[in-house]
């Protein structure tokens, strides 16, 4: 646990993480002996770590998948993409949802703003120009709902 409490610091320090993704940072943090080889980390260790960093409340799952909610969000990602990121981070799909449905982001209206900016209004009504908004849409990780949303006034 020597090495690997300043190793969870300086790293909390600079980002949130998930436990998940600490457990696999911290497992990744070997440090070397005289001989230069690795000197495996013990399982032992690294839970010790993670217990103390939730108990200074450096390590929060609930904190982190708000706080990265609001992130994604504010760069244009739908909630699709969000869900799929968190879970790759080790954030179980009932978190996730959970913590989207008491989100304050209008995804509708987000989906809508994003068009307008990339594309212009008003929108393209055209097949093929309305077929690439709703391709680049769901790239963001917008549902169909959402993306058939933006194209309600223009028809």
């Amino acid at each position: 646990m020597n090495s690997l409490l300043p190793r969870a610091m300086r790293l909390l320090s600079q980002r949130d993480y998930s436990e998940q993704e600490m457990r696999r940072k911290l497992a990744a943090h070997s440090p070397f002996d005289r001989t230069t080889e690795k000197i495996p980390v013990s399982q032992e260790s690294i839970d010790n770590v993670i217990e103390y960093c939730y108990q200074h409340s450096w390590l929060n799952d609930v904190q982190f998948t708000q706080r990265f909610i609001v992130s994604r969000s504010r760069k244009g990602y739908g909630p699709q993409r969000i869900q799929s990121e968190l879970q790759q981070k080790g954030i179980g799909r009932d978190e996730v949802r959970r913590a989207l449905s008491e989100s304050d982001v209008d995804w509708f209206e987000m989906a809508k703003d994003l068009a307008i900016r990339r594309f212009g209004s008003p929108l393209p009504a055209d097949w093929k120009a309305k077929s690439k908004v709703q391709r680049y849409l769901s790239y963001r990780g917008f549902t169909q709902d959402e993306i058939q949303y933006v194209f309600t006034d223009c028809e």
